[in-house]
């Protein structure tokens, strides 16, 4: 064999080419992807923080809190309480620098279908300042009028504390308490109602540790001990 046959002929330099292009492409193609997803990412949780403060705003007024509430938020654990085993997030309003609310998400485990979800808004003397129900499975044309959009009987919380009714009177009517029910819905409003018994003394024991404790957006936090 011959010195010259025993060279590798050399390729075309457009086949070089070729896989350089390729080369090129991923590498472009890769990084599309990857701006892609973390702009399609930061827009969800753009969307998502906007529809939280829209729940928020629901049930605490804009003027009550000039701090950036989605961002001070902390996770709160007490399923005998607030009604699941996962931890729930909760928002604390400051004005001025100082604790001016705290919206708590409850859920009320014993509806007619199944457990309501609820936003529940709290002055730092434990005041309601609003309540509304987040999610249900309630008979419709019945029990869904615990939504602010079929009744105004949710909207009769606000204002109310453990010292009005008392907590002993914090019953059905029905029951003998002084809370009024939802005509042909006396176990939703029973369950919405012992729920917000439940977090009133909750809060009452806790708002100190739930005020400072360092926010931890999307952490699952347990937050004070129940």
């Amino acid at each position: 064999m011959t010195r010259e046959s025993a060279v590798e002929p050399r390729r075309p330099a457009s086949w070089w080419q070729a896989v350089a292009g390729l080369a090129l492409l991923a590498l472009l193609a890769g990084g599309l992807v990857t701006s892609t997803e973390r702009w399609t990412r930061e827009r969800i949780e753009g969307n998502q923080s906007l529809q939280t403060l829209r729940q928020l705003n629901r049930v605490l007024p804009p003027d009550l809190y000039d701090n950036d509430l989605h961002v001070d938020r902390i996770e709160l654990l007490a399923p005998q309480v607030l009604g699941s085993r996962e931890p729930l997030p909760a928002w604390r309003a400051r004005l001025d620098g100082r604790p001016s609310a705290a919206v708590l998400t409850v859920v009320a485990p014993n509806g007619y279908n199944g457990p309501i979800s609820m936003l529940v808004a709290l002055r730092p003397d434990g005041r309601i300042i609003g309540v509304r129900v987040t999610g249900h499975k309630e008979t419709p044309g019945i029990g869904d009028a615990i939504e602010d959009t079929r009744s105004d009987w949710i909207l009769g919380f606000s204002g109310r504390s453990l010292q009005q009714p008392p907590e002993h009177r914090w019953r059905l009517t029905v029951d003998g308490g002084d809370i009024d029910h939802i005509s042909g819905a006396s176990m939703s409003s029973r369950t919405i109602t012992s729920a917000l018994r439940r977090t009133l003394v909750y809060f009452a024991a806790n708002q100190e540790q739930i005020f400072a404790a360092p926010a931890m957006p999307g952490t699952t936090d347990a937050g004070p001990a129940p």
